[in-house]
């Protein structure tokens, strides 16, 4: 049996038993969830219906074909012979497998699908009907076809070692993001991973079982984040429930492989902690060579204290300074910043306590975003923030008063960078950058965060030539980089991820 290659899913696990108020055809629960990860899948998918269905459902079939770029069929007992070939044309028929997906209510027709190769997954949608056929799969909800999908592609590893099953978390519009650009498919890659969404729909341990590596981004699961007391770190993350039990399966498995373990990401929650980590860029310096290191940086725990001034000056502090709470992601309030250019700025500034003050680097509108992907590094360049002067006149319309902004929204901007036009951004800033450089500490930073993929900032400052470093994120996005350079690298990180440890296990096991 090769891996599933094709999906034909019938208009009865699709539909909803009865129209909704308004008269209209609708979807079955799980239906929408399960078409837009079809969509992504790399697998064939079809929807299939008779002849006898009313045409205001057959209208709403065919919207979701058009939208998910589905083929429809139509399907009943006189034209099963000619809708199969008509399938097998469209997907070809190499040895590979397919699903025809039906309710139980409406099994008796598709028994000569099931003669010709195909493999029957009946959605059982009344719990009282025995499965009494051993030759069919059933499922209980519609979320359980990708996990269906899985459990047959893991098969596949009877003949061959290179498959390997990845269940991956992350919030929907996340996950879309990544899906549409190929990063997710079902059906193997050409380094053998096959992505398996993992739901809290479903008992996560049922799920578990069939993945080889859980990939996940715990950020986007925080509920709340309490700061230590201390200087030195985070004391308690909080998940939603679903992500509590990952961690619980997670912390019970520990040779299982994770990209990446919880406890590694923790410093990237904490903006203080990257910063103390950061200093360590010292060891990087070479004569001769411009210097990579973090800003300067501050924490503060009360904008009202006495002695600020001075503390300031003691961690070489200059005003402008840009303040950001402590805690990076995960709370609603972690990207609420502000600039600030004199100390009476810091009265009543609405910046969320504990708060890391830091250098703001005049660094000509740009930014460099490095993304870390296993041992290959990228990086894109934007237009960021303008210099401390321009800013200042922005500052000075308004009263003056520090700028506040939400980094995830939009950032303070000014006058054109008069050192360059739009055409010449990237080129005039690709000169400025020393790529090896940043390269080094990519690799500093892989070794001292122990992640796989990751991603910072870099803006390069006017006067000194210094590349400064100031953002750390855990899983970017990447989506700067070409989706022809980037998925297979984030494919290949993955795969590499899982070979150590699997490596590590053997060798420990050996020992």
């Amino acid at each position: 049996m090769g891996a599933i290659a094709g999906i034909l899913l019938d208009s009865s696990v699709l539909l909803a038993s009865d129209d909704d108020s308004n008269g209209n055809a609708s979807l079955r629960p799980g239906a929408g969830y399960l078409l837009r990860r079809l969509h992504y899948s790399k697998i064939h998918t079809g929807i299939a219906y008779g002849l006898g269905l009313s045409a205001h459902k057959v209208e709403l079939l065919e919207s979701m074909a058009r939208q998910y770029s589905f083929d429809c069929f139509i399907l009943n007992a006189t034209t099963v012979e000619n809708t199969m070939n008509e399938i097998v044309q469209a997907w070809g028929d190499n040895g590979r497998s397919f699903l025809h997906v039906i309710s139980n209510k409406n099994i008796d027709l598709f028994l000569n699908i099931q003669n010709r190769g195909w493999m029957i997954v009946i959605l059982n949608v009344d719990s009282d009907i025995a499965r009494d056929n051993s030759s069919m799969l059933y499922i209980d909800k519609l979320e359980e076809l990708p996990l269906t999908i899985c459990r047959l592609n893991r098969k596949v590893r009877a003949s061959s070692n290179d498959i390997v099953t990845v269940g991956y978390v992350m919030k929907p519009s996340r996950e879309e993001d990544f899906a549409k650009r190929g990063a997710f498919p079902l059906y193997p890659t050409q380094n053998g991973l096959i992505f398996m969404p993992l739901t809290f729909e479903l008992t996560m341990s049922s799920q578990l079982q069939e993945v080889d590596i859980v990939l996940h981004k715990a950020t986007d699961e925080i509920v709340s984040v309490e700061m230590s007391n201390s200087s030195e770190f985070i004391n308690k993350v909080t998940y939603t429930r679903g992500m509590q039990e990952l961690a619980r399966f997670i912390e019970h498995q520990p040779n299982f492989c994770v990209i990446d373990p919880l406890n590694n990401i923790y410093p990237v929650l904490d903006r203080l902690k990257i910063q103390q980590i950061l200093l360590g860029l010292e060891t990087l310096k070479r004569e001769g060579r411009c210097e990579v290191r973090p800003p300067n940086f501050l924490k503060v725990d009360n904008f009202n204290e006495p002695n600020l001034v001075q503390r300031l000056s003691e961690a070489k502090l200059s005003l402008p300074c840009i303040v950001k709470p402590q805690v990076a992601c995960g709370v609603a309030d972690a990207h609420s910043m502000a600039i600030v250019f004199g100390v009476e700025n810091f009265e009543g500034l609405n910046v969320p306590l504990p708060a890391v003050v830091q250098e703001y680097v005049d660094h000509s509108s740009s930014l460099f975003k490095f993304y870390v992907l296993g041992e290959k590094v990228f990086y894109a360049v934007k237009k960021s923030t303008p210099n401390a002067d321009i800013l200042a006149k922005l500052s000075e319309r308004n009263g003056p008063k520090p700028l506040h902004f939400d980094s995830l929204k939009s950032l303070p901007t000014g006058a054109e960078n008069p050192h360059f036009g739009d055409g010449d951004f990237h080129k005039v800033n690709d000169q400025r950058l020393d790529v090896g450089l940043v390269t080094d500490a990519a690799s500093w930073l892989r070794r001292m965060l122990n992640l796989t993929i990751f991603g910072f900032d870099v803006v390069i400052q006017e006067r000194t030539g210094d590349h400064v470093i100031v953002d750390v994120n855990y899983l970017p996005s990447f989506k700067e980089v070409p989706d022809n350079d980037a998925i297979p690298a984030f494919w290949e990180a993955i795969k590499r991820k899982f070979e150590l440890t699997e490596t590590k296990q053997t060798t420990i096991a050996s020992s």
